[in-house]
């Protein structure tokens, strides 16, 4: 399935083994990695297309179901469930009705979703003409050729504090930076702090030796202010470049994954950002043009843009902590059918799960 500006492999959790580790050597086989064009398996060859989905029922009465997000490494023997994907989850709703986790409404069908990666929830909403998922439809997003069905999805706030280190700014490597967690862990860097405009190409940031090499050691130090310890390993936290906006958003964007540039932004990265933006003395907001008398938020990327809805409120601290964030996406079922991952004798075995990896 597609699921906003990604795309990734859904299954069922009981398709799948059931032991991590026989789990991931499956999906390696499955994705066609380690290769970095993926050539033997389902993946595309980049991490926005190298993505697996596994739902089941939820216990949670939170929820209706369970999403456990893994990235599937292109070039390395590795599979990582330390972040969640805001793009994929676009899908959930519509996959969990498609298999009969959830009943479909008779005009739409709201599911209710658990992503275990990290125990945030979020609600997913879609038209279910007929107790059927429709796909067809006239909403837009960047990044995606023409228009499907609007995926509502809404999240409640998090758990965690929003400011993870305990402060507004910090400073890292002679770089001011703001610390965001909004449901996926951010570092706000001005562009103009790397000696970058922000509104180069991806290609031409990823070419930057330089730049990638100050982007590594920030996010290290990042990590560990965090509380997310040695990230050498993770994909999170996300580093996003802001500048001013050129194309009437509030703020343009570049993001790394962890050192490679995103064509687009991620749903849950794009909330983060959002947030940020609306905390007094973040970095950002000297250079974001927001609209005082609206909640949503124009987030400019390399292929255009992305709308979140953020509000914030206050903890009894006095901490800003997030209130309401939603966001429009689209989903679409590619295929159904039965994948031969290639023999297992062939295959590498992938590392054990680090601490801190579920």
């Amino acid at each position: 399935m597609r699921g906003g500006t990604s795309k990734g492999a859904y299954f069922l959790a009981d398709h799948l083994p059931a032991e991590p580790a026989l789990r991931d050597a499956l999906l390696l086989r499955i994705m066609g990695s380690p290769d970095e064009r993926q050539i033997d398996g389902l993946g595309g060859a980049h991490p926005l297309t190298s993505k697996v989905a596994v739902v089941s029922p939820s216990a949670d009465p939170q929820a209706d179901v369970d999403y456990l997000f893994l990235q599937v490494i292109v070039d390395k023997p590795e599979v990582s469930d330390r972040q969640n994907c805001g793009n994929i989850l676009a899908g959930i709703g519509p996959f969990a009705v498609e298999r009969g986790l959830v009943e479909a409404g008779q005009a739409q069908t709201s599911v209710r979703i658990r992503m275990v990666n990290t125990g945030d929830y979020a609600t997913a909403t879609f038209p279910t003409p007929g107790g059927r998922v429709r796909y067809t439809g006239d909403a837009e997003i960047s990044g995606v050729p023409g228009t499907a069905a609007p995926v509502v999805i809404e999240f409640p706030p998090g758990a965690g504090p929003l400011l993870p280190t305990g402060a507004v700014r910090d400073e890292i490597d002679g770089v001011q930076v703001t610390c965001v967690d909004n449901g996926m862990p951010t570092v706000l860097i001005a562009a103009s702090s790397l000696k970058v405009t922000g509104y180069e190409t991806p290609a031409e940031l990823e070419a930057n030796e330089e730049l990638t090499d100050r982007l590594r050691t920030i996010r290290l130090e990042a990590g560990r202010l965090m509380g997310l310890g040695d990230v050498s390993a993770a994909t999170v936290p996300k580093l996003t470049l802001l500048a001013a906006p050129r194309d009437g958003g509030a703020v343009t964007t570049r993001t790394f994954i962890p050192v490679r540039c995103h064509t687009s932004i991620g749903v849950l990265g794009a909330a983060s950002v959002a947030a940020g933006l609306r905390i007094e003395g973040s970095v950002g907001v000297e250079l974001a043009e927001l609209t005082p008398a609206s909640d949503r938020i124009r987030i400019e990327h390399p292929t255009g843009f992305l709308d979140i809805e953020s509000s914030l409120g206050a903890t009894p601290e006095g901490w800003p902590s997030a209130r309401r964030t939603a966001v429009v996406r689209t989903a679409r079922k590619i295929f159904d059918g039965t994948v031969f991952p290639r023999s297992a004798e062939t295959a590498p075995i992938p590392p054990q799960p680090q601490g801190g990896q579920r």
